[in-house]
């Protein structure tokens, strides 16, 4: 009865000519679905066409050259040498239930990407390659997802040109390929949304959709953290209510979805939570105290405006033009704004527009926000005919080798030069004695504990040099890893008489010092 009278409700704005015949809304919140519905988005839903299978096949072989063929370069520090050697340890271990780092509980993140990467070393063997297969995958099959499941809102052709800018945009496949978690939540983002979409399109709920949501959503808790329903629900419910089309889930709908990702997630917090303080140091501490009172990463609310540009590129280059085709009041160009484009807008700004107002930001942190992003910039190039420009052609094949340029050579180099294992053999010599201990100093270098597969690695803060120098005290020999430029010469200025550094020399960005008693 509420989807019909909904219906009815929805039949009474529809414009004539481009011009609204009926009475108008009475509030300001009324007003908010009718401009959206009647003025932004009027345009009719896409009808629902076959997959090309050779666009299909070319989005497996583009990003798959961009992605596979170059995977074994250096681990990026802090983040990249963290999540390799995570799941060595657990893996070395037999640990499933709770993340070990060096030897300690590691209890800012959920499991389920060291999972993924366990098994990865179990079948290929532990490697940089086989550690960034999983996040690689991930994305890969993200732009893939946008093209199956985008094609069904908002055309083939949308879906294809949305799918191929995502696959050239150097912030998602270029970051997304990093042994980091933003990739893989991007997958369980995505896939969980469009999943919730297509479950309420119609005018009953989708039990089927619903579930894949909830189930996706679930391994979305799994990779990070309740981030991944905060990025479903609101959007969701916005899109129902500014359109007044679709199915409302209910209670019993959202009931369903909170036990199914419960179902999924919740076995492994209760484990961990009865062995660890996880409980409190993740949820309360990176979520909610992240959000309002930030302890790192600390940046403006515009932050993510220049990161999309950048991020975006080629894609970027089509904004001035969307934003055009956006505000036109001309007739023939609304009816090409469809309620589904007005979701997508939706659900990648609102990511935006969440990390935008936390207070602890990293670029890699929007990444589930592209693959919307893009997908309404394909349905932009689609319906106004930019696909058949050669301009728009040529600078995608340019992006793409430019993108395989920085793929397999210029991100390589990069990080040869950063790494701390930029002189491998020193590192090798110094750190394979396990009788002699390693120290990391400011912060850790776990890129050299996955090389030389030790999990025995001490880490001492700035503030704890007085703890370092009397461990250093205490050990005839020991070998230091200087993780900032300059902090190996403020360690040489306090060391006392006893201490003198035998022999030091620089890794990368940073330096190595064997530290011995007299």
């Amino acid at each position: 009865m509420k989807n019909e009278e909904r219906k009815m409700k929805n039949d009474e704005w529809k414009p004539a000519s481009g011009i609204l015949t009926v009475n108008p809304p009475s509030s300001f919140l009324a007003w908010l679905p009718f401009l959206w519905s009647r003025v932004l988005f009027p345009g009719r839903s896409a009808e629902r066409t076959s997959m090309s299978r050779l666009r299909f096949a070319l989005l497996l072989v583009i990003p798959g050259l961009l992605l596979y063929p170059a995977m074994a370069f250096h681990l990026f520090e802090p983040d990249e040498g963290r999540y390799a050697q995570l799941p060595s340890e657990m893996l070395e271990r037999g640990e499933w239930i709770v993340p070990h780092l060096q030897g300690e509980p590691y209890l800012d993140k959920p499991p389920l990407v060291y999972w993924l990467v366990m098994c990865s070393y179990q079948v290929l063997g532990v490697s940089i390659w086989s550690a960034r297969l999983v996040p690689a995958l991930a994305v890969h099959l993200a732009v893939l997802a946008i093209y199956l499941l985008g094609r069904r809102s908002l055309g083939e052709r949308a879906a294809w040109w949305g799918a191929l800018l995502l696959a050239l945009t150097p912030g998602f496949l270029g970051m997304g390929r990093l042994l980091i978690l933003d990739g893989v939540l991007a997958l369980w983002v995505t896939l969980s949304i469009f999943s919730a979409f297509e479950a309420c399109r119609g005018s009953r709920l989708h039990r089927g959709w619903w579930l894949l949501a909830a189930v996706c959503c679930g391994l979305g808790v799994l990779t990070k953290g309740p981030i991944a329903a905060l990025l479903l629900a609101p959007p969701l419910c916005l899109h129902l209510w500014l359109t007044k089309q679709g199915s409302w889930p209910g209670w019993r709908g959202w009931t369903l979805f909170a036990v199914v990702v419960a179902l999924i997630a919740l076995p492994w917090y209760i484990a961990v939570c009865l062995r660890t303080p996880f409980g409190h140091h993740f949820l309360w501490q990176h979520n909610v105290v992240r959000f309002l009172m930030p302890f790192d990463h600390g940046r403006p609310i515009w932050y993510y405006g220049p990161v999309l540009l950048l991020g975006l590129l080629p894609a970027s280059a089509l904004l001035i033009p969307f934003a055009r085709f956006l505000g036109s009041g001309r007739d023939e160009i609304a009816r090409q704004r469809s309620p589904e484009l007005g979701f997508m807008l939706l659900a990648g700004g609102w990511c935006v527009l969440f990390f935008s107002l936390s207070g602890s930001k990293l670029p890699t942190y929007i990444l589930p926000a592209l693959p919307f992003l893009c997908l309404a910039l394909g349905a932009f190039v689609a319906s106004a005919g930019w696909d058949r420009s050669w301009l728009l052609r040529g600078s995608a094949a340019a992006s793409f080798v430019l993108l395989a340029a920085a793929s397999w050579v210029i991100v390589p180099e990069i990080a040869d030069r950063r790494s701390p294992l930029h002189q491998s053999h020193l590192v090798v010599e110094s750190c394979r004695d396990r009788t002699v201990p390693v120290v990391c100093y400011p912060r850790p270098v776990d890129s050299v504990a996955f090389h030389v597969g030790r999990s025995d690695f001490r880490h001492y803060r700035s503030k704890d040099t007085p703890a370092l120098i009397r461990f250093l005290a205490d050990n005839p020999r020991t070998v230091v890893l200087f993780s900032h430029r300059h902090s190996l010469q403020q360690l040489r200025e306090v060391l006392p008489a006893e201490l003198v550094i035998a022999t030091s020399g620089p890794l990368g960005l940073c330096d190595l010092a064997v530290v011995e008693r007299r």
